[in-house]
């Protein structure tokens, strides 16, 4: 039931690549820590370098819609996502890492990609690459379709280049994502880049 693709366009071999992870699991050795720490396995295996944003224990504050920022300039609010966003910006692709919270990305991932608007059109000149990793307890088929739904959406809107998405079913707890294939496929995704 996972869905991981591979790159449709393969990095040339020898070329490098900065990846951000917004991991965005409150839960610091949950079950989404189980797949992003995989998938960086692979990605540094193949001489990638990655760096892992804890967005759930930063200090971040939603959007408040003001648009002071006129869309592309500094957002009115002084908080960790300045460096978030020179990160990103500073990156050839960003991984969306996030338990399944109500079949969305997390309330604290989903704030960061509020934010975004306040250097969307940077986001997009960027063409960054992107990936999707979740894991929910639910193992129904249906289980990420309004997930997946918003990510595919994301990545249009953006102009990101999907390089693929793990969704482990059945994953809620480590021990439980640990005897699936999940893990497998997180390091297969980022040792494909």
């Amino acid at each position: 039931m996972a869905q991981i693709k591979p790159c449709k366009n393969k990095v040339r071999e020898g070329i490098t690549m900065k990846i951000t992870v917004l991991m965005g699991s409150p839960n610091k050795n949950g079950s989404t820590a189980v797949l992003v720490k995989s998938f960086e396995k692979g990605a540094l295996q193949s001489g990638h370098t990655v760096e892992v944003i804890d967005v759930c224990h930063a200090d971040i504050h939603p959007c408040i819609g003001c648009v002071k920022c006129g869309y592309e300039g500094p957002c009115v609010q002084k908080d960790d996502v300045g460096k978030i966003r020179q990160k990103l910006l500073d990156s050839d692709m960003v991984v969306f890492a996030t338990p399944l919270y109500y079949y969305g990305f997390s309330s604290q991932l989903k704030m960061v990609i509020d934010r975004f608007c306040a250097y969307n059109s940077s986001l997009n000149r960027k063409h960054l690459r992107s990936a999707l990793l979740s894991v929910a307890w639910n193992s129904s088929e249906w289980t990420f379709d309004a997930l997946l739904s918003h990510y595919k959406t994301l990545v249009r809107y953006i102009d990101f280049e999907d390089m693929g998405a793990v969704l482990g079913y059945g994953c809620g707890s480590p021990s439980m994502t640990n005897s699936t294939k999940y893990p497998d496929q997180a390091y297969e995704l980022g040792r494909s880049l």
